[in-house]
């Protein structure tokens, strides 16, 4: 599973959007119970890891908060993926940015899947890593390499901060709430891990 890459940008601010959804204090602590390296709590050092070793500390860290916090991880990291996206947003390349402004001039009910696929292309690190699909009425986004379960099995899904990347992004596009079930995950055993956006109600 060596092939799994994460961006180390990325990366950082999903360590920024830690730190600032507990407190650096909580973030450390949690560390430390872990047994994780104390200067993951620099976001800045981890920009100097290279895509694989970004994917394993990716994995780590969410893993460490689920250990933390048990049941309430979920909602935590949810939020964590929400404000996330927001990062993502803004360190865009011109592209992104320009892709960005394009959905946002879309008749509203035409932004969800460019929305989901300009997600997509901000997290993977290759084209294919995440796909989005039309079911019917509704959306499936399909993440088929999914950094957060590398190296960790569960016995139900725990792909909570791309639900909550998945959530936000259509937020952003078209200011509504969108029913986001993750209904298979990697860490289950699955190949890939699927949302499915319920949208025909």
């Amino acid at each position: 599973m060596s092939d799994v890459k994460f961006s180390s940008r990325i990366l950082r601010r999903f360590a920024e959007t830690i730190a600032a959804e507990l407190g650096a204090d909580q973030f450390s602590a949690i560390l430390a119970l872990s047994k994780l390296p104390a200067e993951w709590a620099k976001p800045e050092t981890l920009l100097k890891l290279d895509q694989a070793e970004s994917a394993k500390t990716y994995a780590s860290l969410q893993a460490a908060m689920r250990t933390y916090y048990g049941r309430g991880a979920r909602g935590i990291l949810i939020r964590v993926g929400q404000r996330l996206w927001d990062h993502i947003l803004d360190d865009a390349a011109l592209g992104g940015k320009a892709q960005a402004a394009l959905i946002k001039r879309l008749p509203l009910a035409a932004r969800r899947k460019p929305a989901l696929e300009l997600f997509a292309r901000s997290i993977g690190t290759q084209a294919d890593d995440i796909t989005v699909h039309t079911l019917d009425l509704d959306l499936l986004v399909a993440d088929h390499t999914s950094p957060t379960t590398h190296g960790y099995s569960a016995s139900s899904p725990i792909c909570y901060v791309t639900q909550g990347l998945v959530r936000e992004s259509l937020l952003w596009a078209t200011g509504q709430n969108y029913d986001v079930e993750e209904t298979s995950c990697k860490a289950t055993g699955e190949n890939a891990c699927e949302f499915k956006i319920t949208i025909g109600k």
